[in-house]
């Protein structure tokens, strides 16, 4: 393609460069005798019929047509401004997964169908860290099918920050019509800051198992028979401890090799900001650093400004976003 828009404004990606991060150029229209240009910086996720999809990190969807393009180029990845140790998507998604397991699970190729009688998103989703083996499509169908026998809506977990399949994954799911629902971002950092924050940890217990009072300060279990459930989803993991400020809060670590996990970091309301949290996530961290990890994961929604400023203050930055969508049911 030629130089549409003077010597500087270049359009040097094709069809060919789909799954690539790209930064492209539009114009919207004119403004007071002036065009008005509107920049996207994301994984080129398709480019059919004279229309560009481009898959934000954040996992926002933007069409844009052939003809309103002014530039575009190939771009690296984004650099990394986390404090942690690096990190591929590859190594860290089995590890993730292996913290939170459901209760069933079934291979279809490179994805695992997971189902945990509902409790929470991540044990009932599927899990797409390859080629389902069999057109998407059929795949989303067998998805759909699957969820239903168990009495269940299909969810498909996937992830963006310049990650090429997963981001055209997110596209395909939103062109069937697949509704995201919830997004959340995956931070990472080094474990020892953690375990040396200056934080009062004597009143933190650590145990294998959690019992009823953890439980009902975790919250999120609706009690009766999906506490047991919870339990077994929770207890299940490489190496997993619970941690407690009995009746006051709580947390809880998977040890992974080198990485640790921290999750469910929960303070009761008439109890916070008093360091309860910092000092749950300390004491956690020095165990995990006594099995010899020496990295930290968590994962946390973009809306829960007090968690985003503890984790900010340990030192836990963005490594990549997650994404469940949801489908309609078998009917």
């Amino acid at each position: 393609m030629e130089i549409t828009a003077g010597a500087l404004m270049e359009i040097r990606i094709t069809p060919a460069d789909v799954g690539k991060r790209v930064s492209v150029r539009r114009v919207e229209g004119p403004s007071e005798g002036s065009p008005m240009f509107t920049d996207t910086v994301g994984v080129l996720t398709s480019w059919t019929d004279g229309v560009l999809v481009i898959t934000r990190k954040s996992g926002e969807i933007v069409r844009i047509p052939e003809s309103s393009l002014v530039a575009g180029k190939v771009v690296p990845a984004a650099p990394a401004r986390r404090r942690g140790p690096a990190a591929s998507f590859e190594e860290l998604a089995p590890v993730m997964a292996r913290a939170w397991q459901p209760l069933e699970s079934e291979r279809l190729g490179g994805w695992t169908l997971r189902a945990a009688a509902g409790f929470t998103r991540r044990a009932n989703s599927v899990l797409p860290l390859g080629d389902p083996g069999i057109p998407l499509d059929e795949a989303l169908a067998r998805v759909t099918s699957w969820y239903a026998e168990r009495g269940l809506p299909p969810y498909v977990q996937t992830a963006t920050g310049a990650l090429g399949t997963q981001e055209v994954l997110c596209a395909e799911l939103t062109e069937r019509g697949w509704e995201r629902e919830v997004s959340a971002d995956v931070r990472i950092a080094a474990l020892a800051p953690v375990a040396d924050v200056d934080a009062d940890v004597s009143d933190v217990v650590l145990a294998r198992e959690c019992d009823e009072e953890w439980l009902g300060l975790y919250g999120r279990t609706g009690g009766g028979a999906a506490s047991g459930t919870a339990a077994r989803v929770l207890a299940a993991g490489p190496s997993v401890w619970f941690a407690s400020v009995p009746g006051r809060a709580i947390g809880r670590l998977v040890v992974d090799g080198r990485w640790a996990g921290f999750a469910a970091v929960e303070v009761a309301p008439e109890a916070r900001r008093q360091g309860l949290a910092t000092a749950v996530m300390a004491a956690l961290a020095r165990k995990a650093l006594d099995e010899r990890a020496s990295a930290a994961w968590l994962q946390v929604e973009a809306d829960n400004a007090g968690a985003l400023a503890l984790y900010d203050g340990l030192g836990f930055a963005v490594h990549h976003a997650y994404h469940h969508f949801r489908g309609r049911a078998a009917g």
